[in-house]
């Protein structure tokens, strides 16, 4: 007899937040429509309870929301675990997107948006959670960069001691430039070696993010570089179990 067919991987579980019924509507039929499960809250304290109790795989969250904002939603539903958060903003506010980065959110798109460029942010997202699982697995290296220690394996952030909470997108991004020391990234090259986007679209999102890793972390962790992009510091090191060296 033939094998039996492997079983199919468990549909993934994606929570909308969003007080207007008619975006929150067809955000979860479009996400149905590629095979997530999609539960809907329509404000902010029925968001944190979802996301308690479902665990979902992603959050798409509206800033603007009735009985708790977004930014205080995307608080609570990162205490716990870190979860990716898509944040929606009706404003094209740089401030606006700035502060939901700094409590938690991955990346963030202006209203209106188009439907297939929502479901390619969730899916990039998704794809860059399971590359940066698949790595932890396969290493016990720590990168040391201005003072800022990075474990691969926990995903964990340590400055002078104490543990720092980066969001999925900030550790990742960190973590590519510090694994290339010295080496200058444009915005584009990040775009699609971190965020997964290969259509040029988001280069204020890679801003965004490094002034939020450089708040939490120190002005000096991230270097930029004028015209060009960014890059960590050439003195940033590798520990591994035998101790620590260079990088190349």
């Amino acid at each position: 007899m033939p094998p039996a067919p492997a079983a199919a991987a468990p549909a993934r579980t994606i929570v909308v937040v969003e007080d207007e019924a008619s975006i929150a509507s067809a955000v979860a039929a479009r996400l149905r429509s590629e095979g997530f499960v999609v539960e809907i809250a329509e404000d902010g304290p029925g968001g944190v309870e979802v996301c308690e109790r479902l665990s979902p795989d992603l959050v798409v969250l509206d800033l603007m929301l009735p009985g708790l904002d977004g930014l205080e939603v995307c608080r609570r539903i990162q205490h716990d675990r870190p979860v990716p958060v898509l944040m929606l903003t009706a404003r094209d506010s740089e401030t606006d997107k700035v502060v939901g980065l700094a409590v938690g959110a991955d990346d963030y798109l202006t209203k209106p948006f188009s439907p297939r460029e929502l479901v390619a942010r969730v899916h990039a997202l998704l794809r860059r959670v399971d590359r940066a699982g698949a790595a932890a697995a396969k290493t016990d290296e720590m990168l040391l960069v201005a003072g800022v220690e990075l474990d691969l394996a926990t995903r964990r952030v340590r400055r002078g001691g104490e543990t720092v909470h980066l969001t999925p997108t900030e550790f990742d991004l960190l973590a590519h430039l510090a694994s290339h020391p010295g080496q200058v990234f444009t915005r584009g090259q990040l775009l699609v070696q971190v965020w997964g986007y290969h259509d040029g679209s988001g280069a204020r999102t890679v801003d965004s993010h490094v002034r939020a890793v450089r708040r939490k972390l120190g002005p000096d962790v991230i270097r930029t570089v004028h015209g060009v992009g960014y890059a960590a510091d050439d003195d940033a090191l590798t520990a591994a179990s035998g101790g620590a060296r260079g990088r190349s």
